[in-house]
């Protein structure tokens, strides 16, 4: 069906035909509105019947307009005239990539012979463009859109070099699993529809998809590997006679490397097209982004060795020197494979001998030009370094990829063994935990992340397991100036990932161009077990650990005990066992819980001293149950000696200041937590709760709200922001307050909630209802701990004294958490003035 010029679909005018793409007719157009040119796709009304065709128009339309990347054609808009469908997108004024490769190859022939020297022309153009539609399928992808589709007339190449993906005619929303049947697979298609419509193109379908299976991500790849193989030779790499020859080549045949037909294609090229084109989906690249990270640090390899050429290459004095193809290094199986280059072996003394014997004077020449070749750049490299140094970086959650479930815990536990890594150069500021993994499942560009968190470079990831097989991808990007950094691939089994974790770190290291001094790389690369079992079950551990809720505490320490099995000396099991008992969210009576925090804490420092988080867990337990308040300030300090960074220190050691009654300092403290954590809701948290022991309900309140906006389920909030509101007469808000906290039944926070609004029943002549509270929580605490001292503040609040004191008493003996802020807890004032009081206060080491 032919449209002519002049006719108007809405806001849109024809002007001519472009041609036809996928299951429409495309048409440039004139936007009478916006005055601006556009591609209109026409699906002609005799097809509108077919409901097949319909959708599959739509999802294109549906699919694509969900996209917005500069490497993707944008939609405008999805429109209906009369009976006739159509999309209006952006308008590309340029090529389809099919015409520019044809071309491309035209203008590079020379005498006859196919491309020969100007090669590496087409290696550079062609890397150019696989780059830029990886990217664009890299967006799909983290969008759950499959293309399905990926092939040269698919592609346009803009006059600016630009290159757009378009037509998601065969795109669909990824949620089908490998290896099942896919109904609207191309293969099927194929089989079951007409003659007419042929979905997909045989000759750059992957295997599955040959096969009629459901696809994923991995299936894009494939095809782009074709796509760059094509680019490359001349040639697919799977051809035949009839659609049925090519589809059994590509399920049996394995490709023929590329470099048979170009020799001088870099071996690392050849390397990437290969695993592109593995049979097997799970050996190949497992995401788009992994592809993008090595084609784009071939391209930086081969520009290095490109300009490194131009610099040596020598004029017809005495001779030529010969430049091979660049050095490239790739890590499988943690080996390093090196493509030796004679830029390497040409600074050797026995070439310089060899040369100067054979051209002395040429010979002479020559080296003066390496030498100021050298010079200028190493001066570049220098230079580089010092523009590119680092002072912080986060490190935000690797994506877990593995198909395999329980998994999740390898790719937070590499993400935590990094940051605690880093954070051992006291030059480097390093996002802490809570900050970075605000981003965990979320699609954000790394340059974004940097600049909310204030951080000069951004390192990401993705992890892979497949039995085990283990695929970490990493990449450290500048956010200063949007450059790569570094990125690797590293390919090893499970039994490396303890060393792979090393290795990256060591890698990273290297490139933050970070001021660290021996002593620092030690402790950043220091082993502190070498059995990966043990390894392995300390990353479960804390996985469950920061969960934060009762089963997952257990889960945690059942693993921490694993560990520890495996390896009697891994310090940081230890550590971690002492935080598990030492979290208020673990509701264990103190006499249980409190003694093993100890013993493990120490036994972590036996074996390792300089562990600050060990300390601060062991100053924890001297300052809320030994009440050894001295103790605990040795500790804290020695903590914060060792790790000025460590955020838990500092908001412990406030806790410390209002637990002598120095509030003041209190507040600095919790703020230079939260100035390193600032993300963090327990930082937020515990500096409101500075601000209400040191009476400033006005502020506690303030910051209380800011915590609601950024974490509104979080249930220590709704112990004390309603007590602000209480003290501060907004009964109202408090009981408000103190109800979403009861409801929350968490770890020893619906306490603080629960009993919180029994005191509120009892100030505001509530007492039926203050009174079924204290039964509630007496009834209870028959069946599980209930912390005594709470029961208590509702006693106190009635002014029923005697009974306050013996809940007081029974809180005493039990080391219960709060009794260690007797002194600054205002809602015991009415109690200030009891000799009992001031007595009990003397016990548990008060100062008074």
């Amino acid at each position: 069906m032919a449209i002519e010029a002049g006719t108007k679909f809405g806001r849109y005018e024809i002007r001519s035909k472009l041609g036809s793409g996928g299951m429409g007719e495309v048409y440039l157009a004139q936007d009478t509105q916006l005055r601006r040119l556009v591609a209109l796709k026409i699906l002609p009304s005799k097809l509108t019947n077919d409901p097949v065709r319909l959708r599959r128009f739509e999802q294109e339309a549906f699919a694509a307009s969900a996209l917005n990347h500069p490497n993707i054609l944008t939609i405008h808009e999805i429109g209906k005239t009369d009976d006739l469908h159509y999309i209006a997108t952006e308008y590309i004024d340029g090529e389809p990539l099919r015409e520019h490769m044809r071309r491309s190859a035209r203008t590079t022939k020379s005498n006859g012979e196919r491309r020969g020297p100007q090669l590496p022309i087409i290696i550079n153009e062609a890397l150019v463009t696989a780059i830029e539609i990886a990217k664009a399928i890299s967006a799909a992808h983290a969008a759950n859109i499959v293309h399905r589709d990926i092939k040269p007339e698919n592609v346009m190449v803009r006059r600016d070099g630009i290159v757009k993906v378009l037509d998601f005619g065969l795109a669909k929303l990824s949620v089908t699993q490998p290896g099942e049947v896919d109904p609207d697979a191309p293969t099927n298609a194929l089989i079951n529809t007409d003659a007419g419509i042929v979905m997909g193109t045989a000759t750059y379908m992957s295997p599955e998809q040959a096969r009629g299976l459901k696809v994923d991500a991995r299936t894009d790849i494939w095809s782009l590997g074709v796509t760059l193989y094509e680019m490359l030779t001349g040639r697919p790499p799977f051809v035949g006679n009839t659609t049925t020859e090519v589809l059994a080549q590509i399920i049996e045949r394995d490709p023929v490397p590329p470099g048979r037909y170009e020799p001088q294609l870099p071996p690392e090229l050849d390397r990437i097209i290969t695993k592109a084109l593995a049979k097997d989906p799970d050996e190949r690249y497992q995401t788009a982004k992994d592809l993008l990270i090595d084609l784009k640090r071939l391209k930086r390899q081969l520009e290095v060795a490109s300009e490194i050429e131009r610099t040596i290459q020598p004029n017809d004095v005495g001779g030529s020197a010969q430049v091979d193809k660049p050095w490239i290094r790739s890590k499988v199986g943690g080996a390093e494979t090196d493509q030796r280059s004679p830029l390497q072996t040409a600074s050797s003394a026995e070439y310089i001998v060899n040369e100067i014997k054979r051209h002395k004077i040429a010979a002479l020449v020559s080296l003066l030009i390496v030498a100021a070749a050298a010079a200028g750049i190493w001066a570049f490299v220098h230079a580089s370094n010092v523009e590119a140094a680092i002072d912080s970086i986060a490190v935000l959650p690797f994506e877990n990829k593995s198909p395999e479930p329980d998994t999740e815990y390898l790719s937070d536990g590499l993400t935590e063994s990094l940051i605690y890594r880093l954070s051992q150069f006291p030059n480097l500021k390093v996002s802490p935990r809570s900050s970075a993994f605000r981003y965990k499942g979320k699609d954000i560009d790394p340059i974004q992340a940097g600049s909310e968190l204030k951080v000069n470079a951004v390192l990401s990831g993705r992890i892979v397991q497949h039995g085990d097989d283990l695929t970490i991808s990493a990449e450290l990007t500048d956010v200063r100036n949007n450059k790569q950094l570094w990125g690797e691939q590293f390919v090893r089994k499970m039994s490396d990932l303890l060393a792979t974790q090393r290795e990256i770190a060591r890698d990273i290291t290297e490139k933050l161009s970070v001021k660290v001094s021996p002593t620092d790389l030690g402790l950043a690369g220091k082993h502190y077990t070498e059995s990966n079992e043990a390894y392995q079950l300390y990353l479960r551990g804390r996985y469950e650990w920061n969960k934060r809720a009762g089963e997952a505490l257990d889960k945690a320490i059942n693993y921490f005990n694993q560990a520890i099995d495996k390896d009697q000396n891994f310090a940081l099991a230890y550590a971690g066992l002492a935080d598990c008992y030492v979290v208020p969210a673990n509701r264990r009576p103190p006499n249980e819980k409190m003694p093993k925090a100890k013993a493990a804490a120490i036994r972590a420092l036996e074996i390792d001293g300089s562990l600050a988080e060990a300390h601060t867990s062991l100053a924890r337990v001297l300052l809320v149950y030994d009440w050894d308040f001295a103790a605990a300030e040795k500790e804290f300090k020695r903590a914060i000696d060792l790790n000025p960074g460590y955020a838990v220190a500092h908001q412990w050691y406030g806790g410390y200041f209002e637990v002598i009654g120095q509030t003041k300092e209190a507040i600095k403290e919790r703020q230079r937590a939260f100035d390193l954590d600032p993300f963090s809701p327990i930082m937020n948290f515990e500096l409101g709760l500075g601000y209400y022991y040191d009476r400033q309900y006005n502020k506690a309140i303030e910051q209380y709200e800011k915590l609601v906006a950024l974490d509104p389920k979080f249930p220590p909030t709704y112990g004390q922001l309603p007590a602000a509101y209480e003290l501060s007469r907004m009964y109202d808000q408090a009981t408000d307050g103190f109800k979403k906290g009861e409801a929350i039944r968490g770890g020893s926070e619906w306490f603080f909630s629960k009993a919180g609004l029994g005191h509120l029943y009892a100030i505001t002549g509530k007492r039926p209802e203050a009174l079924a509270v204290i039964h509630e929580l007496e009834s209870l605490s028959e069946r599980e701990y209930v912390p005594a001292d709470r029961i208590a503040l509702i006693y106190a609040a009635l002014g029923e004294n005697d009974e306050a004191f013996k809940w007081l008493e029974r809180a005493f003996q039990e080391h219960a958490f709060n009794v260690a802020w007797l002194k600054v807890e205002p809602r015991w004032d009415t109690l200030r003035s009891d000799q009992r009081f001031i007595d009990l206060m003397r016990k548990v080491g008060l100062p008074q």
